[in-house]
């Protein structure tokens, strides 16, 4: 993406109090082992409005009213978690609302749902908006601070693509820029698996069989290495290195044991009615899945095609 047109994008999301989504392009799983991981901001964001009270308003609360897409059960599932990190992000800007009132309305067109970097996305976006009202003239390096400096919350700030990696310390990241927008469309099995069994069972067998993972983990490296480079490249044909690379990454995590009948069963879907690459995104075991597309038309074809096998489906751009 031009920088001109970066730096517009950066003045709107300022502006409109954006945080956006978040899927993970390459690397579930080994980043668990500090091998390096790409992360994808996408389009779809929450867009956060503040109201602070003053006398002659509502004098005291924090009120949060939740506009957002609806996912049966999710939000209401998650209430409380979203009161708590909204609450942090007040802290961060010295704002009791215990003393002063504080009205917040999330919308957007983020679905919030497992996987999709809703929590973060909400932070950002609460943080953009507060600041706004409070009438402090904020970068995004402290919108980050504010959401807490996490890979989702990062992704969420600066949009494009990062590359994190985990150390022994201090986690490394890395902000890149994509050259051209990558058509999307994402799904839900409708399945949550837990992370902490599934994180726990590849390390079970990691353990137990270390050349396997070897092999996994050098497979991982060369489709990781291959889009790195595909983005410092740039052109046009990023978008099919990165279709074929997401094949690749999702056979690998097949291997690996994390992807299921149902993430399968999108995949192949996904590619049959067109999209150029599809994969797995996040813990897998049910979760999220995501299709790369040439173009609109086919963005078009290959949702309609999802949405007869998944609870949920969306499109949006990685940019």
């Amino acid at each position: 993406m031009p920088e001109q047109e970066v730096k517009k994008r950066k003045a709107e999301d300022a502006a409109e109090h954006k945080g956006y989504g978040k899927l993970i392009l390459f690397g579930e799983h080994f980043v668990v082992y500090k091998k390096p991981a790409l992360v994808g901001a996408v389009k779809a964001a929450t867009v956060a409005e503040v109201e602070l009270s003053d006398e002659n308003t509502w004098s005291r609360g924090l009120i949060v009213e939740d506009a957002r897409p609806a996912i049966p059960g999710y939000k209401d599932k998650k209430a409380g978690e979203m009161i708590e990190s909204t609450r942090l992000v007040l802290k961060h800007f010295d704002l009791d609302s215990d003393k002063r009132g504080v009205k917040v309305i999330l919308k957007g067109d983020l679905a919030p749902v497992s996987g999709i970097g809703a929590s973060a996305a909400n932070c950002v976006s609460v943080a953009r908006a507060l600041a706004a009202a409070l009438g402090k003239d904020v970068d995004e390096d402290e919108i980050n601070q504010a959401a807490y400096e996490g890979i989702d919350n990062t992704a969420s700030t600066f949009g494009g693509v990062l590359r994190f990696q985990r150390t022994d310390g201090k986690p490394l990241f890395d902000k890149k820029k994509l050259p051209v927008e990558i058509p999307i469309v994402y799904a839900s099995t409708g399945i949550t698996a837990s992370t902490t069994e599934v994180v726990g069972d590849v390390r079970e067998k990691r353990e137990k069989d270390a050349a396997w993972y070897e092999g996994l983990e050098k497979e991982y490296m060369e489709v990781f290495d291959a889009a790195e480079k595909a983005i410092e490249e740039g052109g046009e044909g990023l978008v099919k290195t990165f279709a074929e690379l997401a094949n690749r990454n999702h056979e690998i995590l097949q291997k690996l044991s994390v992807s299921c009948k149902e993430l399968d069963d999108l995949v192949e879907t996904a590619k049959s009615a067109g999209a150029l690459g599809a994969k797995m995104s996040g813990t897998g075991r049910g979760g999220l899945m995501f299709a790369i597309c040439a173009d609109e038309a086919s963005q078009e074809a290959v949702a309609k095609a999802l949405e007869g096998k998944a609870p949920q489906v969306w499109k949006t751009a990685f940019q």
